[in-house]
């Protein structure tokens, strides 16, 4: 029977008190296997020692796009920032990286600061990587933090294409068309992270089961879909997934308690999804005992990024 290796990352983790309580919450249960850190969040140190004391495996969600940077020398005249002094924003990030406005120096130095800020939180490297909201798989942004990852021996990442992704008719046109950006990035970035030795799990989810989308059925759809398609690919005698029968997946979550301004965030205070519902409706989901019991009967395995 084919063994699935589940991580369930519950992004954002250090991005205000509610998030860190509901994230905690979703580990303490069994919905949530591993997390991802904001390090400029305005509770950041506060989720590290949640980590700490409940063991919860731990990885960097770096952050180029939401409140303020962490390195001290890019907190003024810096090309990652605004008129404000803040990062530029989701699209704002993108649209100022298109117009060549981005010095990819400084976004080495953020990178490795975060890193660097991390290691001072949590005590330890950490064992994955990722970009908060996928700007790690953008042009440009790519090869940077291949590098920093490699120097820094971070062998995990996350590269968002989802299988199915383009059946899924309840997304919204204009989030769909985000997220088909974010998918052809990450097609681009495959070779760029591979010849850095970088890995990433078989499979990710999590687009189309994000905030008022997510449901048990359409996570299990998500997780049918992917391993249909994985498993149907033409194994080479030398495919390692092959011999072993065993397939890696990463969903990644978005759960929590509202944010109540002026708590959270990342500088700006916190904004419109973390103060929406949608939080609490991924966390109740995510907690669902049928849920669970589908794990089990499909012999998926909850783990981390430690643990492939």
């Amino acid at each position: 029977m084919l063994q699935v290796k589940l991580i369930v990352t519950g992004d954002d983790f250090g991005y205000c008190p509610r998030r860190n309580q509901g994230i905690v919450d979703c580990f303490l249960a069994g919905a949530v296997s591993n997390v991802s850190l904001l390090v400029n969040g305005s509770a950041a140190a506060d989720a590290a020692k949640l980590a700490r004391r409940y063991n919860i495996p731990i990885g960097l969600h770096a952050n180029l796009s939401e409140g303020s940077p962490v390195c001290e020398v890019l907190k003024t005249n810096s090309s990652l920032l605004n008129q404000d002094g803040f990062f530029h924003g989701k699209m704002g990030f993108r649209t100022a990286l298109s117009k060549g406005l981005l010095n990819m120096s400084e976004v080495k130095q953020e990178l490795k600061a975060q890193v660097e800020l991390f290691h001072e939180l949590t005590g330890h490297l950490p064992p994955h990587m990722d970009g908060h909201q996928h700007v790690h798989v953008l042009p440009e942004v790519r090869h940077v933090f291949a590098e920093v990852l490699e120097e820094y021996g971070i062998k995990y990442t996350r590269v968002p294409i989802e299988p199915g992704l383009h059946n899924c008719d309840w997304i919204a046109p204009s989030l769909m068309d985000f997220y088909l950006g974010v998918e052809e990035d990450s097609f681009n970035t495959v070779d760029v992270f591979t010849r850095h030795g970088i890995r990433w799990p078989d499979i990710y989810i999590g687009l189309s089961t994000m905030g008022k989308n997510m449901s048990v059925s359409n996570i299990w759809s998500a997780i049918d879909t992917a391993i249909v398609e994985v498993t149907s690919k033409a194994p080479s005698p030398t495919d390692q997934m092959a011999q072993s029968r065993t397939v890696t997946i990463e969903l990644m979550v978005h759960p929590g308690y509202p944010s109540v301004p002026p708590v959270g965030g990342c500088g700006e205070g916190p904004d419109d999804f973390s103060q929406s519902w949608e939080r609490l409706h991924e966390l109740q989901t995510l907690i669902k005992p049928e849920l669970q019991s589908h794990y089990k009967t499909r012999n998926i395995q909850l783990c981390s990024f430690k643990d492939l």
